[in-house]
């Protein structure tokens, strides 16, 4: 289950205590509350941190659905379906980054001293540090790592932190986290982790699977270019699954979900029905097309009809706007239309999607890729509510198995609607979606022929870290092309 945090929830677990002020002739008492916290509480700063993920990283409606393939502006339209780069796009996204990994920090520090007490928040903390991390390195590549979180003077107060390259953190991230698993499954902590778990409601054993799915997305995205690291680690999780469990079922779906009441709704919802820009957004017509051609059923979940009870998309970056706006199909109501949505941020069938690929790889994950492929769509299409004869009809029909990692990648890219920065991350790996293309309208003409490889490094950046951005930006081409991740081979791309 997931769940709900309420505004009641949210505000104890954000307020601290109130200090009064009275007058002293000890400036030590001004301002202080015998009452008062001393500390923040580990659950606070946790229930923190996960909002702030949620609402800073479950926002985009365009930006990243656009980079995917998912989604076009139909409206107020830019040269990017979301994104003219400079670098001050995406730059809060890079401070979020950085603030909840420094805040979690500051939990596993405060905590340090008594670890065995607090040994199950420190577990949480540790791993959604590793999932800030690959964030980070996905979305900018070579990113401040090793150095980073080290500007405190007992840390040697590292105020210009040096850029890792992401060959070099990928590793570090499935050892750390290889370290946590192996940790959890010696033995759980006794520790409540309080009403500030907003995800799994304490429930540590679906935080240890979190774990190791994430493992899981890491090794894989790697495949590629780190060979052995990725079978060595898919492998050891696959054919050990009591000691290295994973999630598997829409119940232990790694989702965020709102209380649906004011201030508190679902981002989406916030920005297209309260805010009013619901017709700001239509679904691109490369999404429409494949859907409609396969005739896959999680159409009727992700977008809605036309005005012509058609399903219809637009095109990315496109100079004029459709008239009427309706002509076009918007976001489905289950992702933008319930203020009491989701965030996601893994969702269980990715798991079976992996083992799918990797068995195509010939790694040993003890089923065939074709039992993990249907078992993945079948955990997609139930957690869009698709009924069981309309699924057994798509994996008989369009949908059916032919042997090829293609038909999991253009099933993976339908399944992970809404997790638009993963989608995204699976487009660079992968090139599938194959029909995805850059803006029409693109203020840099036809001089790139693909989305934006990276997002651009942020302007503070430039300003305070001159020397150490400089040199890793040195390879990067108006703002967000050029040099290409780690793990994205394509060689057709520019």
């Amino acid at each position: 289950m997931n769940i709900k945090f309420n505004k009641y929830t949210i505000l104890a677990c954000l307020t601290f205590g109130l200090a009064t002020t009275s007058c002293t002739k000890s400036f030590e008492d001004v301002n202080t509350d015998p009452d008062a916290f001393t500390e923040v509480p580990s659950t606070n700063i946790l229930a923190n941190v996960l909002r702030n993920t949620g609402e800073e990283f479950g926002g985009d409606v365009a930006g990243y659905g656009t980079f995917a393939g998912y989604i076009v502006k139909i409206q107020y339209l830019d040269y990017l379906g979301g994104l003219i780069p400079t670098n001050n796009t995406y730059g809060n996204r890079w401070a979020a980054c950085y603030y909840n990994n420094t805040q979690l920090d500051l939990l596993l520090k405060t905590t340090e001293e008594k670890a065995d007490l607090y040994k199950n928040v420190r577990f949480v903390a540790r791993i959604w540090q590793n999932y800030m991390w690959s964030y980070l390195t996905d979305g900018w590549r070579n990113v401040p790592y090793s150095q980073a979180l080290q500007g405190r003077e007992e840390n040697g107060s590292v105020l210009k932190a040096e850029y890792d390259k992401q060959e070099d953190i990928y590793p570090a991230l499935l050892q750390d986290l290889k370290t946590i698993a192996d940790e959890m499954d010696a033995g759980l902590g006794e520790d409540e982790l309080g009403a500030g778990d907003f995800v799994y409601e304490g429930d540590m054993e679906k935080w240890q699977k979190f774990c190791n799915s994430l493992r899981l997305r890491l090794a894989m995205r790697i495949s590629a270019v780190a060979p052995e690291l990725a079978k060595t680690t898919i492998e050891e999780i696959a054919g050990d699954p009591a000691k290295y469990p994973v999630l598997e079922t829409n119940a232990e779906n790694c989702y965020l979900t709102y209380p649906g009441g004011a201030p508190y709704y679902e981002p989406w919802y916030n920005d297209g029905i309260v805010g009013k820009r619901i017709d700001n957004y239509g679904m691109a017509d490369i999404f429409i097309d494949h859907l409609t051609e396969m005739e896959d059923p999680r159409i009727a979940k992700v977008a809605n009809k036309a005005n012509d009870g058609t399903y219809r998309g637009f095109q990315n970056g496109a100079k004029a706007s459709p008239s009427p706006l309706d002509k076009i199909s918007f976001i489905g109501d289950k992702y933008m239309d319930d203020p009491a949505g989701f965030t996601p941020f893994y969702k269980s069938a990715e798991t079976f999607y992996i083992y799918a690929e990797a068995a195509m790889l010939g790694y040993n994950v003890g089923m065939t890729a074709k039992e993990a492929y249907e078992q993945a769509v079948r955990v997609s299409m139930e957690d869009n509510q698709i009924a069981s004869d309309a699924i057994a009809k798509y994996l008989a029909g369009k949908g059916k198995w032919n042997n090829t990692k293609e038909r999991i990648w253009w099933d993976m890219w339908v399944a992970l609607f809404k997790e638009n920065f993963e989608a995204w991350s699976l487009y660079r790996r992968t090139g599938i979606p194959s029909t995805n293309y850059p803006s029409l309208n693109s203020i840099f003409g036809d001089a790139h022929n693909d989305q934006p490889f990276r997002l651009p490094y942020p302007n503070n950046e430039f300003l305070y870290n001159t020397q150490n951005v400089n040199q890793a930006n040195a390879e990067v081409k108006d703002y967000v092309w050029g040099e290409q991740m780690w793990w994205d081979q394509r060689s057709d791309v520019f």
